[in-house]
């Protein structure tokens, strides 16, 4: 289900969109990340995704990591918090300064930003240049789904792109998160603690509703596992110990027994 985008749309504005590669002398803007929050966030996204194998080999995540398309013959570029990149069609290596969409493979299928106290207008549908992110992504990429999340408070806000070429924001599924069609996949917020950092993270369940576990935690619940095996071989250890115990106690009573019938001149076969 969706909900109307009651949003302004930018009045008609004139652009030509075309593809090129970025020249390899062209200025790259080296602007800090907003906070240390950005990169884990991003990161925790690729980690459960690589572990679950839900990478394909065509595939790239990209975070804070430019996407180019010139706009009136002016190459723009934006640097997407994390973005989901599937199927490229050229080899990774390629991709080392930035991704070009239809020139190296397919439009992303998802981009994120991740909100912060600066103003990085992620609402923005400025249409002149430099355009706003919203635009870019709408109207210039045309990108599937996207995600706007506020790390400190939670709130999560998933837009999809309508056959009319605009953003809708999409409604919560009963299990509380959003699917990503192409991914087939679910995602939610979920509250807790990962590489230092306790707050909200952006996490991905499956088809079943089943949390995609990060590299840790799946150590650690093979960890787990693996103290189960060890401690139920070592109470199957001692079970057998006990057994042979008690079945050398019950021959030594027997000899005992034996003993005392042939001291008393009783043959027992």
């Amino acid at each position: 289900m969706v909900a109307e985008l009651s949003r302004p749309m930018p009045a008609a504005f004139p652009f030509k969109v075309t593809w090129e590669l970025l020249p390899d002398d062209y200025p790259i803007p080296d602007d800090p990340v907003d906070n240390r929050t950005q990169p884990a966030l991003a990161a925790a996204l690729t980690n459960s995704l690589s572990q679950a194998d839900r990478l394909p080999e065509d595939s790239i995540t990209i975070t804070n990591y430019p996407v180019c398309v010139t706009l009136n013959d002016r190459m723009v570029l934006k640097a997407p918090d994390w973005a989901y990149i599937h199927p490229i069609s050229v080899p990774k290596a390629v991709v080392n300064r930035s991704y070009t969409p239809n020139l190296q493979g397919a439009t992303p299928t998802i981009v994120m930003e991740f909100l912060s106290h600066k103003d990085g207008g992620e609402y923005s549908m400025k249409p002149t240049y430099p355009p706003g992110k919203w635009f870019f992504y709408e109207q210039l990429l045309k990108v599937p789904y996207y995600v706007i999340f506020e790390p400190d408070s939670g709130d999560l806000e998933v837009y999809r792109l309508q056959d009319g070429g605009h953003y809708r924001i999409q409604i919560l599924e009963n299990n509380g998160r959003y699917w990503i069609e192409p991914m087939g996949l679910f995602l939610g917020v979920w509250q807790g603690s990962w590489e230092e950092r306790s707050g909200y993270w952006l996490r991905w369940w499956d088809e079943n509703d089943r949390l995609l576990l990060w590299s840790s935690e799946q150590a650690a619940l093979e960890h787990e596992r693996a103290e189960q095996v060890q401690q139920q071989l070592e109470a199957e250890r001692q079970r057998t110990e006990e057994a042979q115990q008690q079945a050398e106690a019950e021959r030594q009573r027997a000899d005992r027994l034996l003993a005392k019938l042939r001291a008393a001149g009783i043959e027992v076969e």
